[in-house]
């Protein structure tokens, strides 16, 4: 027993010896072999790869105009461990035209690890960037004197077009949020910060090319690999198309200076944006360049918030504008027919004239209800859809049916526009109602929201999507501003069709209580081409319990195989034919027109650049 205890304990002993031997050799071979991580670490010690940053693609308005462009800049590089020893920091802060005590500083930063994460003192840092030629012809005659020093040239984007800054957007330098999203970004990378330029960022940087250099022992650069055989070109960034007319676009905000709001234009049967117009707005010049973190805080601090791209994050209440959405449902829920008149004694009879509506025939159906934007006829419509139990078991079955129409509308959710930042406005649901009210609603509680009123939201772009949706008599593409990228095809989701689940022949009958309310009722100034052009509309005058009413309009032309769709909305404005239909009206023109306007038009533009609203009671 005793001898063969002994022999086991031999046999294990040499046994475990193959088993921890095997798995070092194992390891080992995986390291060395299998695994590229130890190749990798001696490559990056025995090579110093320079990455070269291609040019970014430029962007072009629908019919070719140069939007964005590309100018040529500089960065000043230094070796810190050539330039340390015979650096006279006075002389270089004097060629520089800097303080000699920020130049130190910038210098400190370079070597900062926690600030400059890739630093090495033999390879080329970054000490100043985004430098004028004038500025570095006149440092390069002195570079002679200043040994580790060079200078690298790239682009930054120039503006001659001096509109549209919220879609075109701008650029900064990486985050560290960005490096760790992207590792294809690398500190001192320049990245789309808002607009198409975020959206469309890695389509518009291209890819980065690389030069491979070989060091010594000691890190310091010694040549080209192999004569730069390993090299790669960079590859330049896609230019983009928007679908934005650039005339239109600034007519746009020309027409919007000294107000708030927003207007947008699409043109229905493509869903492509025409002009987005957000007011108050900024020359797209100013983010671009070395002053840009000054003027961003200066827009920042601005007073009316031109950051903000009101026409996809101004939630606002639709107002009239919303009528004929609701119109539309009340035919596809049957409770109402097109020819069921209602009564209107200058506003809702059940609830003893609220809301108020003003003088007009009655009873109305819907076509002239449309073109006289009656508010009762909207209210009899929520009221037999909400409260006829023999249609719904209860009010809030019945709401939630209402709530699935409208967003299937494009109210309540994001469209999906290629921009960042878009809003979804609010659509309010029954548990809404339920916590509010314990339970005890129906109709008339709530009935401020059968006018585009109450808890409903939206945003401009949801209210000219709708506007597009009438236009197409019940379908839409969901609205964007790129119309195509060279070399690559565009997202299906912005070619795809969208169906609104309300039938043609009920879309008609809207289009027509928008065709006479240009003819006859509340939009006659929008109809701008008599007998040539017909025009549709719809006026909105949206409450505001803030301050003076918003000025809203809707309209889309021509009534047959329409082109344009738009929407207006001005901030405490007042009725919808102070600024919102006149605004429409001009858009409509000068783009059906081909860009121009007839004498009429014109004065009606130059009326509106010149009408400011006053907002000091904001302040």
């Amino acid at each position: 027993m005793v001898s063969d205890e002994l022999y086991k304990r031999r046999l294990l002993l040499p046994l475990l010896t193959v088993v921890i031997v095997g798995v070092f050799v194992m390891r080992l071979f995986f390291l060395q072999v299998a695994s590229n991580d130890y190749k990798r670490r001696a490559e990056n010690n025995a090579y110093y790869i320079l990455s070269t940053i291609p040019a970014r693609g430029v962007i072009y308005d629908r019919y070719g105009q140069l939007l964005v462009a590309n100018r040529p800049i500089y960065d000043l590089m230094v070796v810190m461990h050539q330039a340390k020893d015979k650096l006279d920091t006075t002389l270089l802060a004097s060629t520089l035209g800097l303080p000699r005590e920020e130049l130190v500083a910038r210098l400190a930063a370079v070597r900062d690890r926690s600030i400059n994460r890739g630093y090495n003192p033999y390879t080329p840092q970054v000490l100043l960037s985004q430098l004028e030629p004038e500025d570095v012809g006149r440092f390069e005659e002195q570079l002679y004197k200043f040994p580790g020093f060079s200078v690298r040239s790239r682009t930054i984007r120039q503006y001659d077009y001096h509109n549209g800054a919220h879609l075109l957007g701008y650029m900064s330098e990486a985050s560290t949020a960005d490096l760790e999203r992207d590792s294809a970004i690398m500190s001192g990378d320049f990245v789309g910060r808002s607009g198409v330029e975020r959206t469309y960022d890695e389509v518009l940087r291209g890819e980065k090319g690389q030069e491979i250099f070989y060091r010594d022992a000691r890190g310091r650069i010694q040549g080209r690999l192999d004569g730069g055989t390993h090299d790669k070109a960079p590859v330049p960034g896609r230019d983009l198309t928007l679908s934005i007319d650039a005339g239109l676009q600034a007519l746009g905000e020309r027409m919007m200076r000294g107000k708030r709001g927003a207007i947008v234009a699409i043109e229905p049967e493509t869903g492509e944006v025409l002009a987005m117009v957000t007011a108050p707005n900024y020359d797209p010049a100013l983010l671009a360049g070395k002053d840009k973190g000054s003027n961003h805080r200066m827009l920042e601090e601005s007073y009316g918030k031109p950051l903000l791209n009101r026409a996809i994050q101004g939630n606002y209440p639709p107002g009239s504008t919303f009528k004929p959405a609701q119109g539309a449902i009340f035919l596809a829920e049957g409770v109402l027919s097109p020819s069921t008149p209602l009564s209107c004694y200058g506003g809702y009879p059940r609830l003893g004239g609220k809301p108020k509506c003003h003088p007009h025939g009655s009873p109305l159906p819907l076509i002239p209800a449309l073109a006289t934007s009656c508010n009762a006829y909207f209210c009899w419509g929520m009221h037999f859809l909400l409260d006829d139990r023999k249609r719904y078991p209860s009010v809030e079955v019945a709401l939630e049916h209402w709530k699935e129409r409208i967003v299937r509308l494009g109210y309540g959710y994001r469209l999906g526009v290629d921009l960042p930042g878009e809003k979804r406005g609010y659509i309010p649901n029954s548990s809404v109602y339920d916590k509010a009210y314990k339970g005890r609603w129906n109709s008339s509680t709530i009935i401020s929201i059968s006018i585009g009123q109450g808890e409903v939201l939206a945003t401009p772009l949801q209210i000219a999507n709708l506007a597009a949706i009438i236009a197409n008599r019940g379908s839409y593409v969901r609205p964007h501003l790129v119309r195509h990228i060279s070399g690559q095809r565009l997202d299906t989701m912005y070619t795809q069709r969208q169906q609104s689940g309300i039938s043609p022949e009920h879309w008609e009958y809207i289009v027509q209580g928008m065709a006479q309310a240009v003819t006859g009722g509340t939009c006659r100034a929008a109809n701008f081409a008599p007998g040539q052009i017909e025009v549709c509309g719809k006026t909105g005058t949206a409450e505001n319990p803030h301050g003076k009413d918003h000025s809203a309009f809707i309209g889309f032309a021509p009534r047959s195989r329409p082109r344009i769709a738009v929407s207006v909305y001005v901030e405490n404005g007042g009725f919808g034919a102070h600024y919102g239909v006149p605004i429409g009206r001009v858009m409509m023109e000068y783009y059906l027109r081909g860009g121009k306007l007839s004498g009429a038009g014109e004065a009606i533009a130059s009326q509106m650049e010149h009408r400011g609203i006053s907002y000091l009671n904001d302040l």
